[in-house]
C-alpha cells in the first residue's frame, strides 16, 4: 500500500526554515546534506508521528516573497500538521501570532469537520494547524 514518505519544499534559507519548524512544531533535523557537484543542500526534518519534511536549497535560489492569501491555480497548496487537540491548535496559533508569524485564518471549525488555523512559514508556505 502506498503512503506519502515525505514532502519537500525549496527554500533560499535552509537554516531559517529548519529553525522555524523545530521551534514551533517540534521537528527534529537530521544532518545537513551537501552535494557540492550539484550545488544542492537539504535537511530532513522528522516529526513524532513519523512524517518527514525535506527542506532543499541551491545557491542560485532567490528569497521567496511572502505569499499572499490568494489561491494559486496549481502546485503546492499547504502542509497540514496535526497537533492533537483543539486546545493545542489555539495555544500554538496564539504562540505563532505572538512571534510575529502571519496567521491567515482561525482557529475555526471548518465546514468539512476540521478545527484548524492557517499560518505562513517564513517562506510564505501555508501551514494548516489542525487537531
Amino acid at each position: 500500500m502506498a503512503h506519502i514518505e515525505h514532502l519537500a519544499i525549496w527554500t533560499a534559507d535552509l537554516e531559517r526554515l529548519r529553525a522555524f519548524y523545530e521551534r514551533h512544531f517540534g521537528a527534529r533535523a537530521g544532518a545537513r546534506y551537501r552535494n557540492p557537484a550539484k550545488q544542492f543542500e537539504s535537511y530532513f526534518l522528522s516529526f513524532d508521528s513519523g512524517a518527514r519534511l525535506e527542506l532543499m536549497s541551491r545557491p542560485s535560489m532567490a528569497p521567496a516573497p511572502l505569499a499572499t492569501p490568494a489561491v494559486t491555480p496549481s502546485g503546492f497548496a499547504h502542509l497540514a500538521l496535526s497537533v492533537g487537540s483543539r486546545a493545542r491548535v489555539d495555544q500554538l496559533t496564539a504562540q505563532l501570532r505572538e512571534a510575529g508569524v502571519p496567521i491567515l485564518d482561525g482557529p475555526r471549525q471548518t465546514g468539512d469537520g476540521y478545527y484548524e488555523s492557517v499560518a505562513l512559514d517564513p517562506d510564505g508556505n501555508r501551514i494548516e494547524i489542525a487537531v
